[in-house]
């Protein structure tokens, strides 16, 4: 009864202030690597702290790889709409998502919001306009591709390599040497403390981890930091421990930074990862999405279903599993709606919908279809509608398989999540964070496989479509395509008529004036001139600040 008390006299002092907006993405984190779904052999305690005592968002879906989940996180819309569903932004590529885009942190500049940027963008940086201090950032300290060395800076697309760490539109050359999840973790702390609390704060923390890096050090991490896990037998996978162990201190620092500056209580924290995780090598990496099916860059729900909570004082019952279906669309009108836009503000164009209310109540937000993407360049589609879903073509073939570790034997220590930076400060406000609430939510949030009916046939993509029953087959086990032909006709004919609204993809080839080594080697804007190197003629405005 205490406990909600304490939360109805939050959400009375709170209500009407614009909260501050913390949004924790992780690269490439599998379904299965966070404690909260029986990760035994990753600690994550700051992620579960909050985990528990916010809301486990435990069907929220984000499309299969990076550039396409950022751009819909950023614009409120599928990638089709915005011509961003074609793999992911190469350094050395001409494109980025469309200037006509509004960002999130542009609407957020409108309704009063301080807004900053720390660790990776992944959506263009050929000219310099397409940066993020040029789409509604105040600062940025981080990096503009897809990866990148966690100790050297540089990121390798071959043929090209060159450092890519950026203070603003500066290379942050005296970083070097120095790990960047700490960097970013740092940086972002520093944001908090800084800020003044008086405004609202949007932080968008964008780590590189868990994602892999270079070919020379696919998973980079300090000794010391691995010598933590010497129960994880698979080396990869130790290393992938130690470098997820670096993210959670880094969501503890921030937490411990808010709670200590007086914000905590007028925070929304959501902590997401981008697309399901490269499990089994995929990418030289050693995520699991156990028991669900596939890996990142397929359809498949290892692949679009992601590790995500949201945690705020604003949430009427906090403490539960949000058992309702979102994607990484719905958080830029959700969002808007907590920052206080009006809804008329809010554009009807957007594909996302305003899932706050759900969250609250946990009702069944309006009927629709969830689009995991549609890739004519790659061959494949899939969409959910209710409890059906439906993949048409497949990209990484070879990869639709199930994957480990479980893990989830493995001995969860509980008392790691209470006594965490971050649970020891939401319980300061009084949030209930105790042994038995925890080994109850972490059940059931639990994924039941169900069993593989033999007599069906296999799911072979590329030759027909395959259709699930999702509520009753989350691990995707048994195609029943040719047992409902209605449904699937019905699917079909959806994702056809999705693909009739697409935008042609904006990808363009490789630039060769891209090449770092034309540009001190790092990664550059190279598209503000019109020569080749800096020598030659510039072109724009090369710094950008928003106001």
């Amino acid at each position: 009864m205490l406990f909600h008390i304490v939360v109805l006299y939050l959400l009375d002092s709170v209500s009407a202030k614009s909260p501050h907006i913390i949004y924790i993405l992780a690269d490439d984190l599998g379904w299965n690597d966070v404690g909260f779904h029986g990760a035994g052999d990753i600690r994550t305690p700051n992620i579960d702290a909050l985990a528990y005592t916010g809301l486990i968002l435990n069907h929220h879906y984000v499309t299969p790889l990076c550039s396409p989940s950022r751009s819909a996180l950023m614009t409120g819309k599928y990638p089709i709409h915005t011509g961003m569903q074609h793999g992911v932004v190469k350094g050395a590529e001409p494109w980025g998502l469309s200037l006509d885009e509004k960002l999130l942190p542009e609407y957020l500049r409108d309704l009063g919001y301080r807004r900053h940027i720390v660790g990776k963008w992944h959506l263009g940086h050929f000219e310099s306009k397409y940066t993020p201090l040029c789409r509604g950032f105040e600062s940025h300290l981080g990096f503009w591709t897809g990866h990148h060395n966690y100790f050297d800076h540089t990121a390798e697309e071959l043929p090209y390599w060159g450092v890519d760490m950026r203070r603003g539109m500066d290379t942050a050359w005296d970083l070097h040497g120095k790990y960047s999840t700490d960097v970013f973790s740092q940086e972002a702390v520093k944001v908090i403390e800084r800020h003044d609390d008086t405004e609202p704060l949007f932080l968008y923390l964008a780590h590189g981890a868990t994602h892999s890096s270079n070919p020379y050090d696919l998973l980079p991490v300090p000794d010391e930091t691995i010598e933590k896990f010497p129960n994880v037998q698979h080396y990869k996978r130790r290393k992938f421990a130690a470098m997820l162990s670096k993210v959670d201190d880094s969501v503890g620092a921030v937490v411990q930074a808010l709670h200590k500056k007086k914000m905590l209580n007028d925070s929304v924290i959501i902590f997401s990862s981008d697309n399901g995780g490269p499990a089994a090598g995929f990418n030289g990496n050693a995520a699991s999405n156990y028991p669900l099916r596939g890996v990142k860059a397929t359809p498949w729900e290892g692949g679009v279903r992601s590790s995500a909570l949201i945690w705020s004082p604003r949430l009427s019952n906090p403490g539960r599993i949000f058992t309702q279906k979102m994607h990484i669309v719905d958080w830029l009108p959700t969002l808007l709606t907590l920052a206080g836009a009006n809804k008329s503000s809010i554009p009807a164009s957007l594909d996302g919908l305003d899932m706050w209310q759900s969250m609250n109540t946990n009702e069944s937000p309006p009927p629709r279809v969830i689009l995991h993407n549609i890739d004519v360049l790659a061959k494949y589609g899939a969409i959910t509608m209710d409890n059906w879903k439906l993949i048409n073509g497949t990209d990484y073939a070879s990869y639709g398989s199930w994957y480990g570790p479980s893990a989830w034997d493995t001995p969860y220590i509980i008392n790691e999540v209470i006594d965490s930076s971050a649970g020891r400060a939401v319980t300061s406000l009084g949030c209930q964070l105790t042994s038995t609430e925890i080994t109850e939510l972490r059940e059931n949030s639990k994924i039941e496989c169900g069993e593989r009916n033999p007599s069906l046939p296999d799911c072979r993509p590329l030759k027909a479509p395959c259709l699930f029953d999702i509520h009753q087959d989350p691990c995707e086990l048994n195609n029943l395509a040719n047992q409902n032909a209605e449904v699937l006709e019905r699917m079909m004919r959806e994702l056809i008529h999705l693909n009739s609204t697409a935008v042609p993809a904006r990808n363009r080839k490789v630039d060769p004036r891209g090449n770092p080594a034309l540009w001190n080697h790092t990664w550059h804007n190279f598209g503000d001139y019109t020569g080749k190197a800096r020598g030659s003629d510039f072109q724009g405005d090369f710094i950008c600040h928003s106001a």
